[in-house]
């Protein structure tokens, strides 16, 4: 702040000030602050961002709220297996070997499978390493961020809600842009880095193009795979009836709501998913333990 200060006393607009630490002000902000500064009203731009901001912050913590629970699940589940696998079962290995007797299938398996891990646990830390890392260099190329972009979208379960989160965000950005002042072009470019997912990138080109040759802006989002019809027909009445901010707006307060709603059902959806997966893990592990035990008590 200090800085952007004396660049102002300088002489500079308080837009190119902010630009000059985009850490902190993106493109988004400050664009929308030089049109602010052009039309005059750059306290209503101020008063649009923070809304905007609010907005999204609000929405971004719903998702990640909902994702927490399964995500500590899985952790957990993760490491209560891992104990099992190389302190409990080891334990248990000894007296069953000392035996000398055919261990059941279950408990033969879980045997076997606890000595591969506590052998090769390096190794196999090493390729979990090697796939993350292949994994961040695959989707910083282009066909790799494609295909990760569209998996997003397409996942049983959480791809609805990736999608929903998407259009939401493009239909707030797009109208608070425009609301700003900034020409649809401009505007469109801005919200392709804001989208950060290829699939709809492609529909917002398209409109691009077609906005360029003096076509319908609703045309490509209606063809579009990646946005829902409904998003291509309400924008044409925006287009119709000369409210287009209006109409975003409302697009984006929908998909507020859906993004909500889907949250909860996602939620409620991989809970008992994840419960009982750890179940089945935990039980095969505790039986392939007891069956042994219960043959040695016979005897």
């Amino acid at each position: 702040f200090r800085d952007i200060r004396e660049q102002i006393t300088g002489g500079k607009p308080f837009a190119t000030a902010l630009g000059n630490h985009p850490v902190y002000f993106n493109e988004l902000y400050v664009n929308m602050v030089s049109a602010g500064e052009a039309a005059g009203n750059l306290d209503a731009v101020l008063r649009k961002l923070a809304d905007y901001l609010q907005a999204q912050n609000r929405m971004q913590g719903k998702v990640t709220a909902a994702l927490a629970y399964p995500m500590v699940m899985m952790f957990i589940g993760a490491a209560v297996v891992v104990f099992l696998m190389t302190f409990v079962v080891p334990k248990i290995q000894g007296v069953l070997m000392a035996q000398g007797k055919k261990l059941p299938l279950p408990t033969y398996i879980l045997v076997n499978l606890s000595g591969f891990i506590s052998s090769w646990w390096p190794l196999l830390l090493i390729l979990f390493i090697a796939a993350i890392i292949g994994f961040k260099m695959v989707i910083t190329t282009a066909w790799g961020r494609r295909r990760y972009d569209t998996m997003k979208i397409s996942l049983p379960i959480l791809g609805i809600l990736f999608k929903k989160q998407s259009v939401s965000r493009f239909a707030i950005t797009f109208s608070a842009l425009l609301q700003s002042g900034i020409p649809a072009l401009d505007a469109l470019r801005i919200v392709r880095n804001i989208v950060d997912n290829v699939v709809m990138m492609d529909t917002l080109n398209d409109v691009e193009k077609t906005i360029i040759e003096g076509g319908e802006i609703a045309a490509p989002f209606r063809k579009s795979k990646a946005f829902p019809p409904v998003v291509g027909y309400m924008i044409a009445i925006g287009e119709k009836t000369g409210q287009m901010e209006s109409i975003l707006t409302k697009i984006a307060e929908a998909y507020d709501e859906e993004v909500e709603l889907t949250t909860q059902k996602v939620t409620s959806i991989l809970e008992p998913l994840m419960i009982v997966g750890l179940s089945v893990v935990v039980g095969f592990i505790v039986l392939s333990i007891i069956l042994p035990i219960m043959e040695m008590s016979k005897l």
